[in-house]
């Protein structure tokens, strides 16, 4: 006779064979989910080492194991790793496209001077990647004082060509005086300054990069990055006092929408300068 209700209902296993599966859900990020032992509601934002970040609606985040223990409208769920995403089309942090597979070409005679230590990390930064596809390389000019003896000692050519970003280029400057001289002189067909109307490079960094209303204003008489640093209530007595300043500034920029236009073009302008083809 056929026993409908099974032969023993106490045999091992009759919990696992009622109790329903519990689906598992890839913890995409802005995934919107429920700890079940405290209640805490947050929405995915990062997946690693095994676990997942919450961020609940007042900002608060919280660290869980990936696993079970959350639920999705009530119903439990098991958190797990996402699955790797194809990468569509990449751009560089200038906004350039990634070239696939791209080596870095043998440098161009070429050059881009740029015044300043901190002005070539940001360069670096955000153009690196496709100065090192076009082969050129930012050489660091101590100042603009100096241009002539390099002019003088390797001079420029048609295949040679120097691109030359400097600070505070606005009429009237030292700068912009240097500037006319040697567009007039005899490297000028070879030779092409550009720069920003801002006080240092630092203030190419925008102020919501920064998150920040706007730059500060420093008297005349006070050296500007000294009067930054005193502002924002950073160290300002010492050289590295300032390094660390530029560097926390520095972290901020991610692409070129974290820069002024003012010194975006002009970049792009010497860029396209140094690598046009020879006539």
């Amino acid at each position: 006779m056929d026993d409908r209700y099974g032969s023993d209902v106490l045999a091992a296993g009759w919990r696992e064979r009622a109790a329903k599966p519990v689906p598992q859900v890839p913890a995409e990020l802005d995934l919107v989910v429920e700890v079940a032992d405290d209640g805490y509601c947050g929405a995915v934002t990062r997946v690693q080492g095994g676990n997942v970040e919450l961020e609940d609606r007042l900002g608060r985040k919280r660290l869980f194991p990936l696993g079970g223990g959350f639920l999705i409208d009530g119903s439990p769920v098991r958190l797990t790793v996402p699955a790797p995403k194809e990468q569509g089309t990449r751009r560089t942090a200038s906004g350039s496209f990634v070239v696939a597979d791209q080596r870095a070409r043998t440098a161009l005679p070429s050059r881009i001077l740029v015044e300043g230590k901190h002005d070539a990390e940001l360069v670096e930064k955000v153009w690196g990647a496709d100065l090192r596809v076009e082969g050129v390389v930012v050489e660091f000019l101590q100042g603009v004082d100096l241009l002539d003896e390099l002019l003088a000692a390797e001079p420029p050519s048609d295949s040679r060509r120097y691109g030359v970003l400097v600070d505070h280029l606005v009429p009237g400057s030292k700068e912009s005086r240097i500037a006319d001289a040697v567009a007039r002189g005899p490297h000028g067909r070879h030779v092409r300054i550009v720069g920003h109307p801002f006080v240092d490079v630092w203030q190419c960094v925008t102020p919501r990069a920064l998150g920040i209303a706007k730059w500060p204003e420093i008297p005349r008489g006070t050296d500007w990055k000294t009067g930054i640093c005193r502002a924002f209530g950073w160290p300002y007595e010492t050289q590295g006092d300032t390094g660390r300043a530029w560097q926390h500034i520095l972290s901020k920029v991610h692409t070129y929408r974290d820069l002024e236009p003012a010194l975006l073009g002009r970049v792009e302008e010497l860029i396209d300068f140094v690598t046009a083809p020879a006539a």
